[in-house]
């Protein structure tokens, strides 16, 4: 299942006896286990029928006890396992799971790896009884629609370059951008449609001095606004790491390259090969392309190859070049 079909019948009132959530991205994994905490019970009744309990702490005999208990005035008990890759009984489980108790609401909490689908307790799993989820991350050019997603679910508007701005500067941490969204939900009045201006304001992403507008004046090459920026990325490299910002050059970049082989294809066409939102993004886009021909993008690309390794200490003649430094070796060269 989906995290939006369970999210779904959970506000439904409608509940498994088990909800088993297990895979690498925790954010899925903590939004599902908080709506069942927040909707199974009454809050009244939770101190009698909601138990917490932790992987690390309590073994598989201990557990089943707390499972197979009888609510007190109420429908249901809820029991929430968090931390549950470090229960080391974890597997004891499965003859619960395959004839669980129909007044618990069992929540399993199992962070940062998926189970073994293959073993007697994965096959288990895939009990009609059982709500089984698994998380996955995202990848890096999926973030800002599910931005956007998540910001129609919660009745706001994003526009492209706003959702644009905040995954590049926020990266792939879903629990920092939901933050961060729950933060302009705050502070703008309800049916505000969120802009970059909104995004710097309230974020905390500097209007002048960011990675889109370190690209935007590479690709104008303009000289005068890199150094500034440049500048400020060094007295602040803690929040502008060299390796961030390569990472996110070489992305830019890779695509001004793809650019180029797509001379007289429809926008549209363009759009969807690029994965780009919309057309606000494309013509900064078109405009490195008319700055950097095909032989310089590649020889941006080897710049960027270059200095990420010598960053990270491989083939760096002075290994005493700080970030700051090789951040500025690495611009100049990239517009001479």
């Amino acid at each position: 299942m989906s995290s939006e079909e369970i999210l779904r019948d959970i506000k439904a009132k409608r509940f498994f006896p088990v909800y088993f959530l297990h895979g690498e991205e925790p954010f899925f994994i903590d939004q599902v286990a908080d709506a069942v905490e927040a909707n199974a019970l009454p809050e009244a009744e939770r101190g009698f029928n909601q138990t917490v309990l932790y992987g690390k702490d309590v073994d598989n005999i201990t557990l089943l006890d707390y499972l197979r208990r009888y609510p007190m005035m109420s429908e249901r008990q809820v029991v929430i396992l968090r931390e549950a890759q470090e229960m080391k009984g974890l597997t004891e489980l499965t003859a619960y799971l395959e004839n669980p108790m129909p007044s618990t609401v069992f929540v399993v909490c199992h962070k940062y790896k998926k189970v073994d689908a293959r073993t007697k307790f994965g096959k288990a799993l895939l009990g009609k009884n059982i709500a089984l989820l698994e998380s996955k991350k995202l990848y890096d050019n999926q973030i800002a629609d599910w931005i956007s997603s998540f910001c129609k679910s919660h009745q706001m508007q994003i526009d492209a370059p706003a959702a644009g701005l905040m995954a590049e500067y926020l990266g792939s941490d879903l629990s920092r951008i939901a933050n961060e969204l729950e933060k302009l939900t705050l502070n703008l009045p309800k049916g505000t449609a969120v802009n970059v201006g909104h995004v710097q304001e309230f974020v905390g992403i500097s209007k002048d001095y960011n990675v889109f507008e370190l690209q935007k004046a590479l690709a104008q090459r303009d000289k005068a606004k890199v150094s500034r920026i440049q500048q400020y990325f060094a007295a602040n490299i803690r929040k502008n790491p060299l390796v961030v910002t390569i990472s996110s050059l070489y992305a830019y970049f890779s695509k001004v390259y793809m650019l180029h082989s797509l001379k007289g294809v429809p926008d549209g066409e363009v759009l969807k090969t690029l994965d780009l939102r919309s057309d606000w993004f494309l013509k900064e886009y078109k405009m490195a392309a008319n700055n950097f021909s095909p032989s310089q993008t590649v020889a941006v690309l080897s710049l960027l190859k270059e200095y990420d390794l010598r960053s990270k200490g491989v083939n760096n003649d002075n290994t005493s070049t700080g970030e700051e430094a090789l951040m500025q070796e690495l611009f100049w060269r990239m517009l001479h």
